[in-house]
């Protein structure tokens, strides 16, 4: 796959993360009480009926073969979908997607414990600051099961950008997003059966709804990240945070508090700043 220049690519993530707060609006929107593994199935489900057609038209490649990370990935983001649903139904919307957007600060330590990449003073300053931020947004004093969730979405979101590298080339975009989908529906289906709730088909235009916008997301995940060096664009991703803002007020009535402001700040500042200083080098 060709490489596409920094700035596009952080273009393609502000509007993909974007486009993600209106799924976790959807989610945070659904009536409380809704059976969490059941929802998540339907998300599964209807996440490979979008992308079926798709996969069908492109018949040249070998869908089925070297899909062993497929099925990694496809776990740990099936992992990550329901602490998400659990963290949006407790959480205001910012504050949950303060956290989520520690991912990028995560990648930072795990793409040197994957890859070994090179981890300079910048970026460990950025980590130790970042740090700071979570623990002043997340406040320990206050901590929750919910908050809990939130980071381990963190967690799973930075793992899979990761875990893209180890993907096939074969694999378009739509093909990776069906396997990674596909892969986690026997997981899913026995989690649902585990959860013994009656069959509610009410949440399911939501599921359709809210993953029709993640997989947008997801898919200019897998395109940029497979091309771009993470650490060069992964600050992009928290412009999604400002929407969060703006959308939780309006949707929700959820004004943000000094707390989120400056422990966001915290995260996402030295973040761009390290982006910014990673352009200037690669310009040399």
């Amino acid at each position: 796959m060709p490489k596409m220049s920094v700035g596009f690519a952080m273009v393609l993530l502000v509007l993909g993360n974007i486009v993600a707060v209106l799924s976790d609006a959807l989610i945070k929107n659904m009536p409380t009480g809704t059976a969490v593994y059941q929802f998540v199935l339907f998300r599964q489900l209807t996440a490979v009926l979008m992308l079926l057609p798709f996969c069908l038209i492109n018949t040249k490649s070998k869908l089925f073969s070297h899909v062993k990370w497929h099925f990694v990935r496809g776990h740990v983001w099936l992992f990550g979908a329901i602490f998400m649903v659990l963290s949006l139904q407790a959480l205001p919307l910012a504050t949950v997607n303060a956290i989520f957007y520690t991912a990028p600060l995560l990648m930072l330590p795990l793409g040197f414990l994957f890859y070994r990449d090179k981890l300079t003073i910048p970026t460990i300053a950025v980590s130790i600051i970042g740090f700071i931020g979570i623990i002043i947004v997340v406040q320990p004093t206050q901590i929750s099961l919910a908050a809990i969730s939130a980071l381990i979405v963190a967690v799973t979101m930075a793992t899979n950008n990761l875990l893209i590298r180890k993907l096939p080339y074969h694999h378009n975009v739509v093909q990776t997003l069906f396997l990674t989908n596909l892969m986690g529906i026997p997981f899913a289906l026995s989690l649902a059966i585990w959860e013994n709730q009656p069959l509610d088909w009410s949440p399911l235009l939501t599921a359709a709804s809210s993953n029709l916008f993640i997989l947008i997301y997801a898919g200019i995940c897998v395109f940029v990240y497979r091309t771009v060096e993470a650490h060069k664009i992964s600050s992009a991703e928290y412009t999604g945070l400002l929407g969060a803002v703006v959308v939780g007020i309006m949707w929700f009535d959820e004004v943000p508090d000094m707390s989120l402001v400056i422990g966001s700040a915290l995260i996402i500042l030295p973040l761009v700043w390290l982006a910014a200083l990673e352009s200037v080098k690669h310009k040399k």
